[in-house]
C-alpha cells in the first residue's frame, strides 16, 4: 500500500466581526466543519484524517495562522493513531503562526506497538497573540492490555516568542525503553501530557491559585507570558480530565473573560 502525503493549510481572519477560515489542502487531511458555537468572533475547526490513523511510510503537515483579531479553536473528532511502521518511519509535522488567537486541542494520540513516529510541533507567537494548547499521548493500546514493547516516539516541541525561542522539550522513547518505567522517566505510566497557556504576564497570584486546579497536573512559568503544565497518568482520561480542568480555568484568563465552551464533537 502507498504511503499517504497529505498537506492541510488554515488561514483564519478577522473580518466584519468574524472570523473566517480559508484553507488548502492536498490528500486526505481536511476540515470536517467549521462551526460557531459561541458566536461569529469564535471559530471552532474540527480536523479529520479519513484514513483513520498515520501508518508506516505517511508523512502528514499542518500548517495554521490566525491573523490579528481573529481566534480559531481547532480540535479532531477522535484519537489519532500510529499504527505499526512495517520497517517505514511517520511523521506529522505542524507548524502554528499566531498573530491573533488559537486554541490547539486535538485528542490524544495512541502510539500502536511497532510504531515508528516522529511527531514535530512549531509554534511562533506575535506580539499580541494569545494562545492555550495540548498535546496528549498514550503509548499502547491500553484498553487492550497492549505494551509498547517495540519501535519507537520522537516529538519535539518548540515555542516562539517574536522570534525568540523560549521552550524546546524533545522526547525520545524506544519500546520498553528503561525510561518507561525509571523515576525520573514515566514511572510505569503509559499516558503523558503537556498543556501551554500564553496570553498576559502571569502573576504569583495567579500562577499559585491554578497549581491548585488539578494535583494530576504540574505547573511551570517558562516566562513572563508563558506557562506549562505536564500530567503523567495511567489512562487517557485522567490526563484528558487534568488538561481539561486546566483549560477551564485558564481560557478566561487568557482570552478576555471568555467563558470555556466544549468542542461539540467532544460529546460524541
Amino acid at each position: 500500500m502507498s504511503p499517504w502525503n497529505a498537506e492541510l493549510e488554515l488561514h483564519y481572519r478577522r473580518a466584519g466581526g468574524r472570523t473566517t477560515l480559508a484553507q488548502r489542502h492536498r490528500g486526505p487531511l481536511q476540515v470536517q466543519k467549521a462551526l460557531y458555537p459561541e458566536g461569529d468572533s469564535t471559530c471552532h475547526t474540527v480536523v479529520v484524517h479519513p484514513p483513520g490513523g498515520i501508518a508506516g511510510g505517511d508523512a502528514l503537515a499542518i500548517d495554521v495562522a490566525t491573523a490579528p483579531g481573529a481566534h480559531a479553536l481547532i480540535t479532531t473528532p477522535g484519537a489519532a493513531k500510529w499504527y505499526k511502521a512495517n520497517g517505514r518511519p511517520a511523521s506529522q509535522r505542524v507548524h502554528l503562526r499566531i498573530e491573533g488567537a488559537l486554541e490547539w486541542l486535538p485528542q490524544e494520540a495512541i502510539v500502536f506497538d511497532a510504531a515508528d513516529a516522529r511527531s514535530e510541533l512549531r509554534i511562533d507567537l506575535g506580539a499580541d497573540a494569545a494562545m492555550l494548547g495540548w498535546d496528549i499521548v498514550a503509548l499502547g493500546r491500553i484498553a487492550s492490555g497492549e505494551r509498547f514493547a517495540r519501535g519507537a516516539f520522537a516529538q519535539t516541541i518548540r515555542v516562539h516568542e517574536q522570534g525568540q525561542l523560549q521552550w524546546l522539550e524533545r522526547t525520545r522513547l524506544a519500546g520498553d525503553d528503561a525510561l518507561l518505567d525509571s523515576p525520573v522517566g514515566l514511572r510505569g505510566a503509559r499516558v503523558f501530557g503537556c498543556f501551554w497557556a500564553y496570553g498576559p504576564r502571569w502573576s504569583d497570584a495567579q500562577l499559585e491559585a491554578l497549581r491548585h486546579t488539578d494535583d494530576r497536573a504540574l505547573l511551570t512559568r517558562l516566562s513572563p507570558r508563558l506557562l506549562v503544565a505536564r500530567a503523567l497518568c495511567h489512562t487517557t482520561a485522567a490526563v484528558r480530565a487534568a488538561l481539561e480542568q486546566l483549560w477551564t480555568r485558564v481560557r478566561p484568563l487568557v482570552f478576555d473573560g471568555l467563558a470555556p465552551v466544549r468542542p461539540r464533537i467532544w460529546a460524541t
